[in-house]
């Protein structure tokens, strides 16, 4: 594999620089960032082939990117990296878009192979729809977060795993996961206050 362009979006150095050492060495172009907002922008501004990004930052987590760079560029195969207390979040991000996740500490084989395995994940399934197409589902999620604080709760320290029950594809549950108010009005229409406190209490959480 020749020429492929890869963004890492990292708060600690020594990632960088590990996961640009070993995939140089793989004939990839690594750039990156050490700030989330920072990569975030990058990641929507230039042209890569796969993006790595850590799931918990500073500024904005590794959802809130997933999020965002798949409603732009859904096709890109994004790794997520993880520490051990992470590893969780990160199978459910899998579940929401993400391609792969790779533990730290990770060694180069492990890294050069979760980025093949993401190419090869990323080639075989289908792009996810970046839209809410179950609107009532999201209405009802949303009214019941709203209103039985156990639900809310549940959401906020278990994720995408308390929406199991409920017809949600990847995107509608990450603009639930991320407090996406705006996207989700552009789709359903204007929210209740209430159903808004609890999108931005979910937002300001950012527990992954």
């Amino acid at each position: 594999m020749e020429n492929q362009k890869a963004l890492v979006i990292d708060d600690e150095q020594i990632v960088l620089d590990s996961v640009k050492k070993i995939l140089s060495k793989e004939n990839y172009e690594v750039t990156g960032s050490i700030t989330s907002k920072g990569g975030l922008e990058m990641a929507l501004k230039n042209d890569y082939d796969i993006v790595f990004t850590d799931i918990r930052m500073p500024e904005i987590g590794g959802m809130r990117i997933l999020r965002d760079i798949k409603r732009r560029k859904p096709s890109i195969p994004v790794v997520i990296i993880t520490g051990y207390a992470t590893v969780r979040s990160a199978v459910q991000a899998m579940r929401l878009g993400a391609t792969n996740y790779l533990e730290k500490p990770f060694t180069p084989e492990e890294l050069i192979a979760a980025a093949h395995s993401a190419f090869d994940t990323a080639a075989r399934e289908l792009t996810m729809e970046q839209k809410i197409i179950h609107e009532e589902e999201v209405i009802k999620v949303l009214e019941r977060a709203a209103n039985d604080s156990n639900f809310a709760e549940s959401i906020y320290y278990s994720g995408a795993d308390a929406l199991e029950k409920y017809n949600l594809t990847g995107p509608e549950k990450l603009a639930i996961l991320t407090g996406d108010i705006a996207w989700i009005e552009k789709y359903i229409g204007k929210l209740t206050e209430e159903q808004k406190r609890f999108l931005i209490r979910r937002l300001s959480a950012e527990i992954w």
